[in-house]
């Protein structure tokens, strides 16, 4: 793990998570779980309207997660009920956190890379449909991280399992003297609950 990532990570293992929270959490903990006792491969897609925030930051976590816990074989994606970009401050949250983000492309959509160990496959992240080329066509666990995508994805194609992991936007605070605040705060909120998850995996 990258040096003042691991540093995030062992304050991020101090954060409480609430028993209400875990019971959302846990039938994800048990998803993974039986895949893990079957030794199948584990695919999880973090999907919310836009793909520009709680989706990714989703995604990047619980990959990051999954590693630090030694849990193999685990691909997370994320995706959106329509494609827009990853919102740049998403990216310098988590540079702030200890990730090592190159961004490869210039265009309105640009894709990142996302490294969170010197030697592991960088997390590649672009905003897109749930259902784009990239993402998996069938038996993953569809991961519904906003009202809006939950509520309009009555069907997510392919889905094995859904789980609604629901988390405020923090576009709301965009342009105010919050923002900063509010994208590190939820940003911290997702990871220590993708901790949660994956240091229940036996």
């Amino acid at each position: 793990m990258l040096e003042n990532l691991s540093k995030t990570i062992e304050s991020i293992a101090k954060i409480v998570v609430s028993e209400e929270r875990k019971e959302v959490l846990n039938p994800l903990v048990e998803y993974i779980q039986n895949k893990v006792n079957t030794n199948e491969e584990i695919r999880l897609n973090f999907i919310c309207t836009h793909n520009s925030r709680r989706s990714h930051l989703s995604q990047i976590w619980a990959q990051t997660m999954a590693f630090q816990f030694g849990i193999k074989n685990i691909f997370c994606y994320s995706g959106g009920t329509e494609a827009t970009a990853m919102f740049p401050k998403v990216a310098e949250t988590l540079v702030n956190q200890g990730f090592q983000i190159k961004r490869l492309s210039e265009e309105q959509n640009p894709v990142y890379a996302v490294k969170f160990d010197d030697n592991q496959h960088p997390i590649i992240c672009f905003s897109k449909a749930y259902f784009d080329d990239f993402n998996p066509k069938s038996n993953y666990g569809a991961i519904m991280t906003c009202n809006n995508a939950d509520e309009g994805c009555p069907m997510v194609f392919g889905a094995e399992a859904r789980f609604p992991i629901k988390y405020d936007d923090p576009k709301a605070f965009d342009g105010t003297e919050l923002m900063n605040e509010k994208y590190t705060e939820r940003s911290l909120q997702i990871a220590s609950e993708m901790h949660f998850v994956f240091s229940q995996i036996k």
